[in-house]
């Protein structure tokens, strides 16, 4: 380690008291999170995909640090999200119902004003925020980006499906146009999608070079690889993987582009990047779809394909380059990591449920949690606590198949079968009883929040 977790923190907030002025030190740490739509666990190269060529992001681990075991909030698309975003279990943000729905373009409300987002605590340490990609956390006023913290916005406001010019699976279409927003403003309707990944790394760089002297938040927040996928004419074709491969791959490129961006301005020994996915592989698509590996299933389930995801930290000169860490993470660690690292502060009047990861950035042998909860919607499904995993509901698919309650619950060694295949609960009763013991008190504490989906019926 080449400063201790005190040092670093005393570091960065002695430089750098917090401040509002706009002329703030550049000397606190810059932040990306990239964040893919719908990219399984086993999607890239440096995870194992034998066909996906990803250079760019296996150089990224190569000189950073790869998780295996690092988690999502949620296995959907919103609450995903605002899980991100503010550190807090959907069911306490409110973006999340009795279902697993997420917002479509008829629907009302988003990410609720109340809650605190990462560029809204940047703000007071004198940060500047940008998201570039897909939103998908309300799209009326009074939700769009801007009005939760962010400088600036570019992108669409929820997913490329949700359009008259995409399959429905045979439910009414009343969709409008997909619209192409800056700020609060529609520029476009039913933007060329084969350029989306090209023109958000764009907008990307050009905010980077534009910040290169404060200190800033970019959240790039992909398209890709949700369906329907599309590649510019420089990658279509191009994988062996076929139209999905040359989707990651185009992904992948974009990854080295920014990171050189970095590289070339010096901003490198400056930045975090974190690198990441908002859940697990759509696999009812087929094709079209990715793949969580040896992870069970994916998108829309509390199994491990559906949360589990691929996620790679890097900090040239701070993080150890070259490591891979069994420690556990999830993206609502990421708001307190770079709160702490900004000298910012949060409010003191609500629960957050992530953790600081830079014990583990510094040190992959370093722990700062011993949990993870599964919710599907507003209902807790699975829990786990160090290798061992508890489910009390199951659903296999995105949609299809009924839920199937277990009593007693389920029960697997994650570390020695990944996959969920060996159900050890009539073996290991007094592991049952020692995560419920866990499960009860995390269900005690808890302050649900209203559910802010505001869902219409599909024939509205």
């Amino acid at each position: 380690m080449p400063f201790s977790y005190i040092r670093i923190t005393f570091f960065f907030v002695s430089l750098c008291a917090c401040s509002s002025n706009s002329q703030a030190p550049v000397d606190r740490p810059n932040f990306i999170v990239i964040f893919a739509d719908d990219l399984g666990y086993g999607d890239l190269g440096v995870y194992g995909h034998p066909t996906i060529r990803t250079p760019h992001l296996d150089r990224m681990a190569a000189e950073g640090l790869r998780f295996t075991q690092f988690y999502t909030g949620a296995s959907v698309c919103t609450p995903s999200r605002a899980a991100l975003l503010t550190g807090r279990l959907p069911v306490r943000n409110g973006l999340t119902d009795d279902q697993i729905r997420v917002l479509f373009p008829p629907s009302k409300g988003g990410l609720p004003a109340s809650e605190v987002t990462i560029p809204e605590a940047l703000q007071s340490a004198g940060y500047v925020s940008a998201a570039i990609g897909k939103w998908h956390l309300g799209h009326v006023p009074g939700h769009f980006p801007t009005e939760h913290g962010f400088d600036e916005y570019f992108g669409i406001p929820y997913s490329n499906d949700m359009t008259p010019t995409a399959s429905d699976w045979g439910r009414a279409q009343t969709y409008p146009p997909l619209p192409l927003m800056r700020g609060t403003e529609v520029i476009e309707t039913e933007p060329d999608q084969r350029l989306l990944t090209r023109r958000y790394t764009e907008e990307s760089i050009s905010f980077i070079q534009r910040n290169r002297d404060r200190p800033f938040f970019l959240y790039l927040p992909h398209t890709m690889p949700h369906i329907p996928i599309f590649a510019s004419d420089e990658f279509e074709g191009t994988s062996t993987r076929g139209l999905y491969g040359d989707v990651i791959e185009e992904i992948d490129w974009s990854v080295g582009q920014i990171l050189d961006v970095l590289r070339d301005t010096g901003l490198d020994r400056k930045t975090l990047v974190i690198f990441t996915s908002d859940n697990g592989p759509w696999l009812t698509v087929g094709f079209a779809g990715g793949t969580a590996g040896l992870l069970r299933d994916g998108k829309g389930t509390t199994w491990e394909g559906g949360m589990r995801v691929p996620t790679i930290a890097w900090w040239p000169g701070m993080i150890p380059a070259g490591q891979t860490t069994q420690s556990l993470g999830t993206t609502m660690d990421l708001m307190p990591t770079m709160l702490e690292l900004a000298g910012a502060s949060r409010p003191d009047d609500r629960i957050y449920d992530g953790a600081d990861l830079m014990p583990v950035l510094l040190d992959p042998a370093a722990e700062v949690r011993k949990g993870i909860y599964y919710y599907r919607g507003a209902q807790l499904w699975a829990a786990r606590k160090g290798p061992w995993k508890i489910h009390y509901v199951t659903r296999s698919a995105y949609v299809g198949d009924q839920p199937v309650e277990h009593e007693p619950p389920l029960l697997f060694h994650l570390g020695r079968d990944p996959g969920e295949r060996f159900n050890l609960a009539e073996e290991h009763p007094e592991v049952i009883l020692e995560l419920q013991e866990m499960v009860d008190a995390h269900l005690t504490e808890l302050v649900r929040a209203p559910s802010q989906l505001k869902i219409p019926e599909w024939n509205d």
